[in-house]
């Protein structure tokens, strides 16, 4: 039910985006508001109380986001405040990021390693996924796990690519496991 919350309110901030023209503004706004909730516990608390009615909440997003944020996002924030789907906001801001960076071609990766990267080797790696993928522009997260050993684990999108030395040590574990002597 969240993800269909989210897929249907996300949806309709993109088509309204792309209506508007200020696709680039209301993405940047969604990652900032997003933020907002993640580390404002209070904020939430307060949307999500049930004595205090919509009202007073559409005039706490206003008072906070006037000024701050476009008609479109105060405007798409009410609706979802009156429609009383505010628990899934952030839910529904995650969706909308996501498909903008598909409609954008940038593409989200993580790269886990054994060791830390220098940053030659890293806009190696960048420069190498632009290439191989359907993206114009892959946004990095680096993760450093020395239970891999050595070598790399690369993830974006839905694709994985694993040249971890753990994975080699496991695979030629069970293929020895599997060789039956006679």
């Amino acid at each position: 039910m969240a993800k269909l919350v989210s897929k249907t309110y996300g949806d309709a901030l993109f088509e309204l985006a792309l209506e508007e023209g200020n696709l680039d503004t209301l993405f940047e706004e969604a990652k900032v508001i997003k933020n907002l909730f993640l580390y404002n516990s209070e904020l939430i608390k307060l949307l999500n109380h049930p004595k205090i009615d919509k009202e007073e909440k559409i005039k706490v997003i206003e008072d906070i986001f006037n000024d701050r944020a476009s008609k479109d996002m105060i405007g798409f924030l009410n609706v979802v405040v009156k429609k009383e789907r505010q628990k899934e906001i952030i839910n529904i801001l995650d969706y909308f990021i996501a498909i903008v960076k598909e409609y954008k071609k940038i593409g989200v990766a993580y790269v886990t390693t054994a060791f830390l990267l220098d940053e030659e080797k890293k806009k190696q790696i960048a420069d190498r996924l632009v290439e191989t993928t359907k993206y114009e522009k892959v946004e990095m997260n680096y993760i450093v796990d020395q239970n891999i050993i050595g070598g790399m684990i690369i993830r974006i999108g839905d694709r994985v690519v694993d040249s971890s030395i753990r994975t080699k040590i496991n695979k030629l574990s069970r293929e020895l496991h599997s060789v039956q002597i006679s």
